[in-house]
């Protein structure tokens, strides 16, 4: 098949129009997609199309091994990478239905998740997007946790707590397609942050964002992915935050509110690279970052690690890797 190459089959006929297209991206997908699939054609709503678009994959061949038994129920849309935001606006364009469903290939649904997010959007129209709550698992630390738990959501939804973090997108969400393509789609230039960058856009043009606390989502977390890094997350939210500022039309509220997460991000960054540098015995650069991301947290334990660093690098180095060793099964130095 050559790249660009569409095939479907509609099994309820050619003519219909589904209420709402599940859009999938694939990029080294092979090993969790078909889990992913079978919760969706495991859901009691049942009127609905999948359009799993392969960004190129390097397991392009295993990949479409494993999705062969699966052929005659989606959508598969064959492209040259360029990454998670082009792969779903490629789906979003192929789409035939109003409302657009999100599932990324290593996550699962519980079988009432479009039941539940159908029925809400359909009764009240002034919703535009709606997530809910997801359980976690995976080989973090975090696997057993709400999403929730870790990443919350308080109040409304608005562009100041999207920005602070009061309110965090659970990435599974269903959305009304208009609206996201009247904010002109995911940035094409964004690989990471590119759903934050998203929401943002939806909440200045006008859009409103809902959420609810019923588990329906299971949210994988796992080591070696991009968003398990959070050097790369801190950078790419930093990147929206610029692009907000310079293409958005702010109030001073918000701008604050901008400058404000922009410096948190910061200081997060320069704490987990302390860490990085930590566990790789750089003891200057641990010192260094962790100091400026300190001045922010004004973390009593941090400023113990400070002293720590200071007077005998080995041997803290070596308790927090004893701990993490009985603790979380894994190193510090890892």
């Amino acid at each position: 098949m050559k790249p660009n190459d569409v095939t479907s089959l509609d099994v309820q006929g050619e003519e219909h129009a589904p209420a709402v297209s599940i859009i999938m991206p694939a990029y080294r997908a092979a090993q969790y997609i078909t889990t992913a699939l079978d919760s969706v054609f495991a859901q009691t709503f049942k009127d609905y199309e999948v359009i799993v678009v392969n960004d190129g994959s390097p397991d392009t061949e295993e990949l479409e091994r494993v999705l062969e038994p699966y052929r005659s129920r989606i959508v598969y849309i064959r492209q040259e990478n360029r990454g998670v935001s082009a792969a779903r606006n490629a789906a979003m364009r192929a789409s035939k239905a109003p409302f657009i469903a999100q599932l990324d290939p290593d996550d699962l649904w519980e079988p009432e998740y479009l039941s539940v997010q159908m029925e809400t959007l359909k009764s009240d129209p002034s919703i535009d997007v709606l997530y809910p709550n997801a359980l976690v698992f995976g080989d973090m630390p975090e696997a057993g946790q709400e999403f929730m738990e870790g990443a919350p959501s308080e109040g409304e939804v608005t562009f100041e707590s999207l920005i602070m973090q009061r309110c965090n997108v659970m990435t599974c969400v269903t959305a009304r397609k208009d609206v996201i393509m009247r904010a002109g789609l995911y940035d094409e230039t964004l690989n990471c942050s590119e759903d934050f960058d998203l929401w943002l856009r939806i909440i200045k043009a006008g859009g409103r964002i809902v959420y609810h606390r019923r588990v329906l989502v299971r949210y994988r977390r796992h080591r070696g992915s991009l968003s398990s890094d959070p050097l790369w997350v801190c950078e790419n939210a930093e990147r929206v935050l610029d692009k907000a500022e310079r293409t958005l039309l702010l109030t001073d509220d918000e701008k604050e509110a901008v400058r404000l997460a922009r410096t948190r991000f910061r200081a997060t960054y320069n704490f987990y690279k302390g860490k990085r540098a930590f566990a790789d015995g750089d003891t200057k650069t641990a010192i260094k970052c962790l100091k400026e991301a300190n001045e922010y947290f004004k973390s009593r334990k941090t400023a113990l690690v400070l002293l720590g660093l200071r007077f005998a690098p080995q041997l803290l180095l070596r308790t927090y890797d004893l701990r993490d060793r009985l603790i979380l099964k894994t190193s510090t130095r890892v």
